[in-house]
């Protein structure tokens, strides 16, 4: 590992969220309003750690910067300027940068948006969830129905166009919520970008507890199957590019934040519960809020662990992150056995080999995609120990 490397790419915590949802298994802290002062002390004792250390040494400019929660807008309106002075304005002066920050509909006003964009930050991602009322209600979001239609109408008043909307499918047994029309809603605000996050029942969360009592049923299987489908074929319809498996943007509106997860690039992250990595190191922040802000604070590093990614895990996140995007996995780097498993796939519908003499990539269909994390398994177990010499990629581990 090259710890002098400089980071380009950098995750911001913000943990404030005046309820916890009934899914969340975030590193959320629950307060009315956001504790803007002491997120700023902690931020900043934990960059002096930072760059005393060296081992994640910021770029003079970034490329991306994203900041997410909890709920950053509970913070306010001089949240992102307080950011920018943190990190240094002159990091954050390129054009190309992509600067984005999660909001919930109730707490992004006017003012609020007006004062991230004069900050800089040119990309709002909010958190809509559904347009269902019930649903809304169940969940535990602040925001009603019309809350999605009012936030869009505020960032594009503030001058930010680029927005990404939030949607949940495969709801439990029981909510009432009409899939088809959130779609119908969501495509009807024209966001450059929609992320969609299938339901998972997490242990310790309100959810797992009635689910694990019984006093809630998730959806069945095939209707999960059946609302991802359906909306990756509306959006497709509509222009959107599915680039990754949850995420569908208008082109040139995908994350590229999120683009330096999936294609193995190095990143920094901020506050509680944050990870960070640089080939092959990665390491995560301690999850408590006052944990991290007591360690912090004081100037100190808050991990809470870390790991060196091996070569045979490393190979594993290779396929399974080229897997889940548009990128695919290189054919190049597929033994004869994982080819043979590729056109078995492809065969079977659930990927796809790209044309040619000589293939450029394996990619999944949507119905591949629902299988995403096996067919990952299968993909690594066919690679084995060993990629020919002469058909690695340069970053090939």
């Amino acid at each position: 590992m090259d710890s002098a490397t400089p980071v380009r790419s950098v995750y911001v915590h913000a943990p404030f969220c005046v309820r916890r949802c009934q899914y969340c298994d975030f590193a959320v802290q629950v307060r009315k309003i956001g504790d803007l002062d002491g997120w700023a002390a902690a931020l900043a004792g934990e960059l002096g750690a930072i760059e005393r250390e060296g081992v994640f040494p910021l770029a003079s400019s970034l490329d991306t910067l994203y900041v997410g929660g909890g709920t950053p807008s509970l913070l306010g309106p001089g949240a992102m300027e307080m950011l920018a002075r943190l990190l240094g304005r002159e990091r954050l002066v390129d054009p190309a940068l992509e600067w984005t920050a999660e909001a919930n509909p109730e707490s992004f006003s006017l003012e609020v948006a007006s004062g991230w964009r004069a900050a800089g930050l040119n990309r709002v991602s909010l958190g809509v969830q559904s347009f269902s009322e019930p649903a809304l209600r169940w969940m535990g979001r602040m925001h009603g129905p019309d809350g999605a239609r009012q936030a869009v109408a505020t960032a594009r008043a503030a001058g930010i166009r680029n927005l990404s909307v939030d949607l949940i499918f495969a709801l439990p047994e029981g909510i009432e919520r009409s899939w088809t029309e959130d779609l119908d809603l969501a495509l009807a605000l024209e966001p450059p970008h929609v992320s969609l996050y299938g339901l998972t029942v997490e242990s310790g969360t309100p959810l797992g507890k009635s689910v694990a009592e019984g006093r809630l049923a998730t959806a069945p299987e095939e209707r999960y199957r059946e609302e991802f489908l359906e909306a990756a074929e509306r959006l497709g319809a509509a222009g959107y590019l599915q680039y990754e498996v949850s995420n569908f943007a208008l082109p040139g509106h995908d994350s590229r934040h999120n683009r330096v997860y999936w294609e193995g690039g190095a990143y920094l992250g901020l506050g509680n519960g944050a990870h960070s990595f640089t080939d092959p190191l990665r390491r995560w922040n301690v999850r408590e809020w006052d944990d991290y802000a007591r360690a912090a604070g004081a100037g100190a590093l808050a991990v809470a662990g870390r790991e060196e990614v091996g070569p045979d895990a490393r190979r594993l996140e290779r396929v399974w992150l080229g897997l889940r995007t548009d990128r695919g996995v290189p054919w190049a780097e597929l033994t004869p056995g994982a080819r043979r498993l590729a056109h078995e796939w492809e065969a079977a519908g659930l990927a796809a080999i790209s044309p040619g003499s000589e293939p450029g990539a394996l990619r999944l269909t949507r119905e591949g995609w629902l299988l995403l994390d096996r067919l990952a398994v299968d993909l690594d177990a066919a690679l084995g120990a060993t990629v020919p010499r002469g058909d690695r990629a340069p970053t090939q581990v």
